[in-house]
């Protein structure tokens, strides 16, 4: 089966929503939940007999194991029926569920539970097999203190130390002016970011798994409730040590629609010319509502002498928008790689598009470029189309689902694997930048992106 882009920025809802019923699954996206679940509000309280409240909490627990029971064989049974290697990967699948069944039944809270569905997930060692705890994409709305807010601050782990490498312009940060990129995180209110890093540093994960999870872990520390404040410890330009106390704000822009389980997801774009005319887009995510903007992007600068992708810091999202974004990059058919499930398999294929823009093209990635970030950028490197500079990326490019559990919470669950043109699996090893240039701590303290530059550097040569 072949996926073509004809018409995706018309009807890219429309074919997403049949594929994601269907076998063949677009949805790549790896998102970690970086929101604070919803608070409970004070109510009034009724008084209830004590033999009453001891029935009724047992009725509870009653409730609460049998929910976990069936949830965990809806986790089990759907990995089961829908993994796409037959063999789990080497993973006796049968007899990991003989081993946590007894856990599970023993759990004594939802934290604990979860816990173990994490792990038996986690025995396939693959990216997108996650669980997501009820309440973990709730985000505040107009009217509501509950959900997530954020300071406008993005970090990488640089060398195991929490390192400032964007300030949104319009954010709380980026109107404060205190914190800047370089700027080295060293403590969110009372709690040390070092411990915390080397903690998931000594993990079994994988190097590229590590530097992930160590940046989610001090994102999920820098959100909480809009309104709320936080406090940061951190080291400028100077090396001296300061504190800065800033409150949370809301996502101010555009939000993404809901689409089945997928939440509604905050999106940035951003189009604008470099020196020497040199186009520039830069999105956060792929989702669908962007596509219009990335289309009329690309033609906005189909007289610019190069064209960046920035794709830095981007977990991926629908996987259709891979081969419809390329679509309007190239004169000519081009495969981006095969998606292949336990049966049957989806070619990605872009076939050219209106106005197609002919300049050279470059696609910044780093190493929290992930799954449809990573099936763009090998698939366009692979058919000699884009130049790919920076840091390898993560590693995590399974087309998955999302699936609602008994208890509430969401299975984000891997159905096929995903190889280039010329039959490499991104999974487990990422895609290798033509140039490799690193994030570096000092570049940006004296306010340039090294990897930004090598980009622009090569666009220039080749005009030569």
């Amino acid at each position: 089966m072949n996926f073509r882009t004809k018409g995706i920025a018309r009807r890219a809802g429309s074919k997403l929503f049949c594929l994601s019923k269907g076998a063949s699954v677009l949805a790549l996206a790896l998102i970690l939940p970086l929101s604070t679940p919803a608070q409970s509000g004070g109510t009034n309280s009724v008084s209830t007999p004590p033999a009453a409240r001891s029935s009724v909490t047992v009725a509870a627990r009653a409730d609460a194991a049998r929910l976990r029971q069936e949830t965990f064989d809806v986790v089990w049974r759907t990995v089961h029926e829908t993994h796409f290697d037959p063999t789990f990967g080497g993973v006796d699948w049968v007899k990991v569920r003989v081993r946590y069944a007894p856990r599970v039944a023993a759990a004594k809270s939802d934290g604990e539970f979860y816990g173990l569905l994490r792990q038996m997930v986690g025995e396939l060692r693959l990216s997108h097999f996650v669980i997501y705890p009820p309440g973990a994409f709730d985000r505040a709305d107009a009217n509501s203190s509950a959900g997530s807010g954020d300071v406008g601050i993005d970090l990488r782990v640089i060398e195991g130390q929490a390192i400032v490498v964007r300030v949104r312009p319009q954010s709380v940060a980026g109107r404060n002016g205190v914190i800047r990129p370089g700027f080295t995180i060293s403590k969110i209110d009372d709690t040390p970011i070092a411990p915390l890093i080397e903690k998931l540093a000594q993990s079994g994960d994988s190097s590229k798994a590590k530097t992930f999870y160590a940046t989610a872990a001090v994102m999920r520390r820098l959100n909480g409730l809009p309104g709320s404040t936080v406090r940061l410890t951190y080291i400028d330009e100077q090396e001296r040590v300061q504190t800065v106390t800033l409150q949370r704000a809301a996502h101010a822009g555009e939000m993404s629609p809901p689409f089945g389980n997928v939440p509604s997801l905050p999106v940035e774009f951003e189009a604008k010319r470099l020196k020497d005319g040199i186009g520039y887009i830069r999105f956060n995510i792929f989702l669908v509502p962007l596509m219009e903007q990335i289309r009329a992007g690309v033609r906005e600068m189909r007289d610019a002498p190069g064209l960046i992708f920035d794709l830095r810091g981007n977990p991926g999202g629908f996987g259709a928008m891979a081969p419809g974004i390329a679509g309007v990059l190239t004169t000519k058919e081009m495969s981006l790689g095969t998606m292949r499930m336990r049966t049957g398999h989806v070619n990605f294929v872009a076939s050219p598009q209106s106005a197609p823009y002919t300049g050279t093209v470059v696609i910044l990635i780093d190493e929290l470029s992930l799954s449809t970030s990573e099936i763009f950028a090998s698939g366009m490197q692979e058919a000699g189309r884009a130049i790919v500079v920076g840091e390898r990326s993560g590693g995590a490019a399974l087309p998955s689902l999302f699936k609602k559990l008994p208890t509430g919470a969401l299975l984000q669950h891997a159905i096929a694997d995903f190889k280039t043109p010329q039959g490499t699996d991104i999974e487990g090893r990422g895609t290798m930048p033509d140039i490799e240039v690193k994030w570096n701590r000092r570049a940006l303290l004296e306010g340039r992106d090294a990897q930004l530059d090598a980009a622009l550097e090569h666009i220039i040569k080749s005009k030569g």
